[in-house]
Formats: C-alpha cells, sequence, structure tokens
C-alpha cells in the first residue's frame, strides 16, 4: 500500500519530494538515455526530431510522476503499481499530442524514454520506502483502539513523552477527555513540529473508509460534495459514452441475440433502483439469471434481489457476462438519461435499499452523488448484500463523497480494469 508517510502529509513536503523526484528522473530518464543511444552519432541528439521526443518525453515524465503520487495517497494503493498505469497514461497523452500537432518526432527515443522513466522511477520510490520510517504513536484514551488492525505500524506511547522516533506520528481522540498530562504533550509535539492527527483521520487514510457515528460529527464540511467537480463528471460522462456507444453497438447486439438464445426471457434485464437524491429509476442490464416472476411477498422479492455465491440461477454466459462487468454496459443509456454516472456509489434495489434505509443510520447520505456502474466500494470490496457488510460498503461510498474528484475517479477506473481482467468481486 501506499507510504504511512505519503497517507498524511502536508502540501509542503509534498511538493518538495515531488520536485526532487522529478529533477533525479528527468537526468537519469530523460536526458542521458538518448545521449547514451546516439553516443556514435551526437549530431542526432540535437536534431529537430530527438528534440521534441525528449522535450514530450519530460513532459509526460512530469505528469506521470504528478499523477502516481497524487493516486498514491489514497489507501490500499500499493506504491510501485501505481506507476506504470500512470506512466503508460500520460506517455500515451503526449504521444496523441505529437500526432494530432503533427510534431516531428522519434519513436525510438519515447520509447527508450518511456522504459528509462519506468525503471528510474520504480528505483527512486523503492529507495524512498526503504527510507520510510514512520510510526504512528498513539495517545491512550477515547476511541483509539479503533486503529489497531487497520495495516499501519502503531506503538502506544506509555507516558506523556515525545516518541524518540524520528519521522513519529502522534494520534489521539481529540473528542476524548484526556488526562492533563496528556493534553499538554500534544501542545508541546505542535511546538516542536511533530504531527498530531485526530484517530479518525488516520482511519480514513488507512482504510479508505468514512466512520460516521453521528452526523453533526462528521468531517466533511460541507454536506455536499464539489458542485463544480459534479457538473464538469457529468459532461465527461455524456462525452464518454457518445465516444462508446458506436465501438459497442454492435458487440452489445451479439450479446443480446447470445442471452435470447441461452435461455427463454428478455436479452435486457430491468430493474427499480435507488438513485440520486433517493429517487428510484430503471437499471438496465444484460439479464445474466433465469428469468423468474415476481413475487407479492416483500421478503421473497428482497431475497430475489440478493445474489449470493454461485447463485444456482446465474446461466454461463451469465458468469462470464459478471466476471467481465459486460452485463453493466447497456447502463450507459442510464448515464445518458442522468440516472448514473460511470462512476459513483452502486445503485441498490428499492427493496434492499429500503430495508438498509431502516437499519443503517445516515444510509441515504449516499444518493447525494449520482451512482455509478463502478465505484470505490466495488473496487475495494466487490459485491456485497449482508447487513454487517453493507456498513463497510457504506463508509467506502462517504469516502468517496467526501473525496470527490477527478483523483479518485482516475484510481477507480485503474481499479475496474483489473477487476475486469481477474474478475475479482463478481457474483
Amino acid at each position: 500500500m501506499a507510504a504511512p508517510s505519503e497517507l498524511i502529509q502536508d502540501g509542503r513536503s509534498f511538493y518538495r519530494s515531488f520536485l526532487v523526484q522529478v529533477l533525479s528522473c528527468i537526468v537519469l530518464g530523460t536526458l542521458l538515455p538518448p545521449l547514451l543511444y546516439f553516443q556514435a552519432q551526437l549530431s542526432q541528439y540535437s536534431n529537430v526530431t530527438t528534440q521534441n521526443s525528449v522535450i514530450a518525453s519530460i513532459i509526460a515524465l512530469v505528469a506521470g510522476i504528478f499523477f502516481a503520487r497524487r493516486v498514491n495517497i489514497y489507501p490500499g494503493v500499493k506504491q510501485l503499481g501505481s506507476i506504470l498505469p500512470t506512466f503508460i497514461a500520460s506517455f500515451g497523452a503526449v504521444a496523441l499530442s505529437i500526432l494530432a500537432f503533427r510534431f516531428e518526432y522519434s519513436n525510438q527515443v519515447l520509447l527508450l524514454n518511456f522504459a528509462c522513466c519506468v525503471i528510474v522511477y520504480i528505483g527512486v520510490m523503492s529507495l524512498a520506502t526503504k527510507a520510510d520510517r514512520t510510526v504512528f504513536y498513539t495517545v491512550p484514551g477515547g476511541r483509539i483502539d479503533r486503529l489497531v488492525n487497520i495495516g499501519l505500524i502503531v506503538s502506544k506511547l506509555s507516558k506523556p513523552s515525545l516518541p524518540p522516533h524520528e519521522g513519529a506520528i502522534i494520534v489521539a481522540d481529540l473528542h476524548a477527555d484526556l488526562d492533563e498530562r496528556w493534553e499538554r504533550l500534544l501542545a508541546v509535539a505542535a511546538l516542536e513540529g511533530v504531527p498530531v492527527f485526530h484517530f479518525k483521520q488516520v482511519y480514513e487514510a488507512a482504510t479508505g473508509k468514512v466512520w460516521v457515528e453521528h452526523l453533526s460529527e462528521n468531517s466533511f464540511g460541507s454536506l455536499l460534495p464539489n458542485m463544480t467537480f459534479m457538473r464538469l463528471k457529468r459532461m465527461f460522462d455524456v462525452a464518454l459514452v457518445m465516444i462508446a456507444l458506436p465501438l459497442l453497438i454492435l458487440p452489445l447486439l451479439v450479446v443480446a441475440v447470445l442471452v435470447k438464445l441461452e435461455s427463454p426471457g428478455p436479452a435486457l434485464f430491468r430493474q427499480e433502483r435507488v438513485g440520486f437524491r433517493g429517487r428510484p429509476f430503471k437499471v438496465t442490464k444484460f439479464r445474466t439469471m433465469r428469468a423468474e416472476s415476481l413475487s407479492e411477498c416483500l421478503e421473497e422479492r428482497r431475497a430475489m434481489a440478493m445474489t449470493g455465491e454461485n447463485d444456482p440461477r446465474i446461466t454461463k454466459l451469465g458468469a462470464f457476462l459478471r466476471r467481465t462487468r459486460i452485463d453493466e454496459l447497456p447502463q450507459m443509456f442510464n448515464i445518458l438519461l442522468g440516472h448514473m454516472s460511470w462512476i459513483g456509489p452502486r445503485p441498490e434495489a428499492v427493496e434492499l435499499g429500503n430495508w438498509y434505509q431502516k437499519e443503517i443510520p445516515f444510509y441515504d447520505y449516499r444518493h447525494i452523488v449520482r451512482p455509478g456502474i463502478t465505484g470505490w466500494a466495488q473496487v475495494n470490496q466487490g459485491h456485497v448484500t449482508e447487513l454487517e457488510d453493507i456498513d463497510d460498503k457504506l463508509q467506502y461510498d462517504f469516502y468517496y463523497i467526501k473525496n470527490f474528484s477527478y483523483w479518485l475517479d482516475f484510481l477507480i477506473l485503474m481499479r475496474t480494469a483489473r477487476v475486469v481482467i481477474t474478475g475479482h468481486g463478481a457474483k
């Protein structure tokens, strides 16, 4: 996962280490490789084609490092695992720009610099990870025990004195009634430049979940997410559908025919789900189960809305469609109608949504953004239906709403690609 020091850090330390990494990677990853490659023909290093390729590589490198570092601040991200996808994205975007503006360039230099940048940055990050000596020291009292077993190096302070460990971070339940000796320690730590965090900040950074007990106690700030980003996100959603739909329409028709041929019933499955701002809508998916008539009994309808492990109702083709998430693609029409987004909390069946609403506090708050085809809970947790799992899922949804941004959406897209390849979380 991301290094503890990257989970919680201020802006100055972020950009200071970013600058060091960029400068070292520019020298070793973009300037030196072409020089060594053209050592027998130095004139080629100074021609326009090579210079354009080096400049393009530097732009892609800076963007790739920035993207990788931004993505690394989110929980569960393997620090080295995010490098290749972000560098592919940044170098790919720069290559497309070169082609669009018809600049002269060298394929050899771009590919050489791409490979060297990835290798050099992986080396730099490996050294930084080994040098990271961050330990979280907890102050006794309140709900601090919630930090046990969340994947961080946590040490309990036995006496109210500053930890001798370099890179130490002190964590306390700042809402608890602490002994005055411990409160004095927190003041001294702040004066000495030792970071002090409320335990909920550390919990969120380590788990990717927002733990809410009282809505008035939440750390969302405004109860509304970033409205500017919400509007931009809506424009991006529609644009992506308009690009993808002409390319996918024939494959989707083929899938629809195969579903019809495999078992009796319609090719598409429509179900009422709880959507944006709690308004119900009809979600559209490829049918992956045997067609069954709805029961009049609420309990039976609720049970039918849940998909169990190795559910016998799932057809052979349906299992494949679920594993690869192809069954979700007809929801592009729901996106066009404004019911959904590509990324957001998954919409629940109305029967399940009403049940969860009665049993789980603040459940309705997840409807403050449009539901998505994929989401933060899905890439972290997979498909769940039981109440105890839904409570966890809700914490993931709250984390997504609190950190509502294109950075988090980019990370979810990367993880969704892995889910599609591996089939993780499918039922």
